[in-house]
């Protein structure tokens, strides 16, 4: 069973136990690049009649150490994360497109103006599915929803890969947009369809073995040494090939197929193997994959696994040596923690992004969300952080009272792996609801470890008697600090 497949069981599973149409949880009626409105997930103003609180603007935050990455706002439902970061420092990730066409079924956006920690929807990059899509499965089953992306910038032209398949089959395909910006608000702004680069099953791979093809899913595009560029692509079937492209159609040279190396194959039944990514990292090339199975929920067992060589080519070989072309490979992310099944992932510089079946999410337990790690380089290979500390608040947020027009601070600090975020709140009738600050503070690691937040903001007379708190939260679980008031003087 495809990955794809597998995600659309589960998705439609997890809406019948919910009541909720995995669309409609967190996303806005179709649209072309409309954002989503606030959800539970998302950072916004609070409604209540006095003014927004709107913390103070945090200086830039010091260097990412490696490991698990704790992100906020609006994290699911993301499937299959393209991480790119633009020039302008704003970073992207573009996802699987909702089940049954919801929202266009397109391939959703979501960005970050913080370095990755605080992500927000952004919109779809069609407001429906491509016509000649439909048209190449119109003997049967149309795709619900497009597939696995791969975002990657050439020359100032932005290639978006993208996927789409009948389920539980390797009848697929993948196509191109480019743009020449990620930036939506930017008048030159508009993904434009290239139509087809590769679709399966495909013939002529290997003069041996001619029934040999892939599953035309799951692109990940890596540049040799001399700029040549290359699509890995992949999923279970013949494993993992490496098909050979142009500059600046991003499609495949002439003759290609000839050309195409089979660089992974676990040589087991169902062969679980999928999602390539290759990186270049000190002289060596380093292809990531996802192993077994995806989209199960609590029961998925996917994981990531890594090998290495000198050559895009390969031969890829694992810590021990092993060919990832006949059942090699070194695990480096399994689940841990409230992280299941860790896959579908991404580079981008030392990024790792990947999704997981989130066991900490209390409105719907095991829904798919962003992961991020930053990859921790030890003697050639990429190491990650996989142990698990749930959030503990150390210094709780003091009462505070000032004069109108002068500062109110409150602090809070908490220790947790990955180190913890605070997201601040703010309730105007005595802690029976709660909204979240229009903005939201940096949260810094302290010398001794932990990890510390400051709301700032200018309190003016109708914030009296306000209550304020933090939730400190990481990839496991998250604790809730004291509620503390403000008072305001004439």
């Amino acid at each position: 069973m495809t990955k794809s497949r597998s995600w659309a069981v589960r998705a439609a599973g997890l809406a019948a136990v919910t009541g909720l149409a995995l669309g409609a949880l967190a996303l806005p009626p179709a649209t072309a690049s409309a954002p989503a409105q606030p959800t539970t997930n998302s950072i916004a103003a609070p409604a209540w009649d006095a003014p927004a609180i709107q913390a103070k603007a945090s200086q830039e935050l010091p260097a990412d150490l490696p490991g698990g990455k704790s992100v906020v706002g609006e994290t699911s439902p993301i499937h299959d994360p393209a991480l790119i970061i633009a020039e302008d420092g704003t970073w992207y990730v573009y996802s699987t497109g909702l089940l049954n066409r919801e929202n266009g079924g397109t391939i959703q956006i979501w960005s970050s103006h913080d370095e990755g920690t605080t992500w927000e929807y952004t919109g779809t990059v069609w407001d429906r599915i491509p016509a000649w899509i439909d048209e190449h499965f119109s003997d049967g089953e149309l795709p619900g929803n497009l597939w696995a992306p791969e975002i990657t910038e050439h020359d100032g032209t932005y290639y978006l890969y993208y996927s789409a398949s009948r389920f539980g089959g390797n009848n697929s395909l993948t196509a191109l947009a480019t743009n020449t910006t990620l930036d939506p608000s930017d008048p030159d702004y508009e993904w434009v369809d290239q139509g087809l680069v590769v679709s399966s099953p495909a013939t002529g791979l290997d003069p041996n073995n001619p029934g040999k093809t892939f599953n035309a899913i799951d692109a990940g595009i890596i540049e040799d040494a001399d700029g040549k560029p290359y699509m890995a692509i992949g999923s279970f079937w013949y494993g993992i090939f490496l098909v050979p492209l142009e500059w600046p159609t991003g499609k495949p040279v002439e003759g290609w197929q000839a050309q195409t190396v089979n660089i992974a194959d676990r040589f087991m039944p169902g062969n679980p193997v999928e999602a390539p990514y290759i990186t270049e990292h000190d002289g060596y090339y380093y292809l990531f994959v996802s192993f077994d199975s995806c989209c199960r929920g609590a029961d998925s067992t996917y994981k990531v696994a890594v090998g290495r060589s000198t050559s895009v080519k390969g031969p890829y070989l694992d810590k021990e040596g092993r060919d990832m072309f006949g059942g090699g490979g070194s695990v480096v992310l399994d689940s841990h923690g409230a992280i299941t099944g860790p896959g579908g992932q991404s580079v981008f510089g030392d990024y790792l992004a990947f999704h997981y079946y989130d066991g900490s999410n209390e409105d719907i337990p095991y829904f798919p969300t962003l992961g991020l790690q930053k990859i921790n380089w030890v003697d050639g290979w990429p190491e990650f952080d996989q142990s698990v500390e749930l959030p503990a608040v150390q210094k709780q947020p003091k009462a505070t009272a000032v004069k109108a027009g002068k500062t109110a601070t409150f602090t809070a600090t908490a220790t947790g792996t990955p180190g913890p975020v605070a997201v601040w709140e703010v309730s105007s009738d005595g802690g029976t609801t709660w909204e979240r600050t229009g903005t939201q503070p940096a949260t810094r690691r302290t010398d001794e470890g932990t990890y510390r937040s400051t709301l700032e903001f200018t309190a003016v007379p109708e914030q009296a008697g306000v209550q304020v708190r933090a939730i400190f939260q990481n990839a496991h679980g998250k604790v809730i600090t004291d509620a503390v008031g403000l008072s305001v003087k004439p």
